[in-house]
């Protein structure tokens, strides 16, 4: 059910969040306790800010009052992804090159599954990230379709 609720926000998210120059992240609907959350996080490439995530759920809860999709009471909560959004299309590793990123893969890769660093390169099929393991360096390329999850990482 929650799949279903899902695809049909973001459908219903996509243009109104497109009309305002901004990019869906990801929608979620979850519960907690006993009660249900609408997540939907935004993002551009200058950042979002607290009058981006207001406009962005004053006109989605008009959208969500005139549909109604949602059976259960929730809430309804727009934000940004943070610090370490996270990648969840071809397009969005695209964007990451250059930056930090955090990998883990379905199975392992010459024995590991999650690979932190640099992102070198993506060229559809692979990433190439320099990792650092403790004084040295190396280039891990990881095949996209072995990708369980991806996402930016703050390294210290």
């Amino acid at each position: 059910m929650a799949g279903n609720i899902k695809t049909t926000i973001e459908t219903m998210a996509q243009p109104i969040v497109e009309q305002m120059g901004l990019e869906l992240v990801e929608a979620e609907f979850v519960k907690e306790g006993k009660n249900y959350f609408l997540r939907v996080y935004i993002d551009s490439d200058k950042g979002v800010d607290l009058d981006d995530c207001s406009a962005v759920s004053e006109k989605l809860s008009e959208a969500l009052d005139k549909e109604d999709p949602i059976e259960e009471a929730y809430y309804l909560e727009v934000s940004s992804p943070g610090a370490e959004r996270p990648l969840k299309k071809a397009e969005d590793v695209k964007k990451a090159i250059g930056k930090n990123v955090n990998v883990t893969t379905y199975a392992p890769i010459d024995g590991e599954k999650v690979f932190e660093g640099k992102l070198l390169d993506f060229d559809g099929e692979r990433l190439t990230i320099q990792m650092i393991v403790k004084t040295r360096t190396r280039s891990v390329e990881v095949p996209y379709e072995k990708v369980a999850k991806a996402r930016l990482a703050v390294i210290m």
